[in-house]
């Protein structure tokens, strides 16, 4: 980025130079500025991004604990309902106990799996925003060098082209907040 200024200075002191270079190095100002902005808001996005897959992971981390413990109750149960025991009431109220904890497992698996596929859909739309930050970023610095090829070349369609991929960068930017 410091070269990226650097040059943006040059050009600046070659328009005190001729005066009908400053619009140009103007609009380049203002697409280095747009440059990083669009940049910073795409590195944002991209960390939410990893935040919410981390979510993700320990969602569906927490619902397979449930289910190996939801398993085992289930085995508890099955196994005294078929094991001889020698007091039948407590081997009963085993059986009812390891029942109540295997469905309640399973109805919190339920919650947890509800939970992580939301979290996966935020995923995906944070996603899709970064993406659009990203290319917005892209056509900002293509907008960018087309426009500096107007001071080296003195023809203005460089600079009329510079300033509508400039104006579509920053749509695709927008469209990336409004998301």
């Amino acid at each position: 980025m410091s070269d990226e200024l650097q040059e943006l200075k040059e050009h600046a002191e070659a328009a005190e130079h001729n005066p009908s270079l400053a619009p140009i190095s103007l609009t380049m100002a203002i697409l280095a500025v747009l440059v990083a902005s669009i940049s910073l808001l795409g590195h944002r996005a991209h960390t939410e991004e990893v935040i919410l897959q981390n979510k993700i992971s320990d969602e569906w981390a927490f619902f397979q604990a449930k289910s190996i413990r939801r398993h085992t109750d289930e085995l508890f149960a099955d196994i005294t309902s078929v094991i001889a025991a020698k007091d039948t009431a407590q081997a009963a109220k085993l059986h009812e106990k390891y029942a109540q904890e295997a469905e309640r497992y399973r109805d919190e698996q339920k919650e947890l799996e509800a939970k992580a596929r939301e979290l996966e859909e935020e995923t995906k739309h944070e996603r899709r925003r970064a993406d659009r930050f990203d290319l917005g970023e892209a056509i900002l610095e293509i907008a960018l060098v087309i426009t500096s090829i107007t001071l080296l070349s003195g023809r203005r369609l460089f600079w009329i082209l510079g300033m509508l991929l400039g104006i579509a960068g920053i749509a695709l930017g927008v469209s990336g907040l409004l998301l």
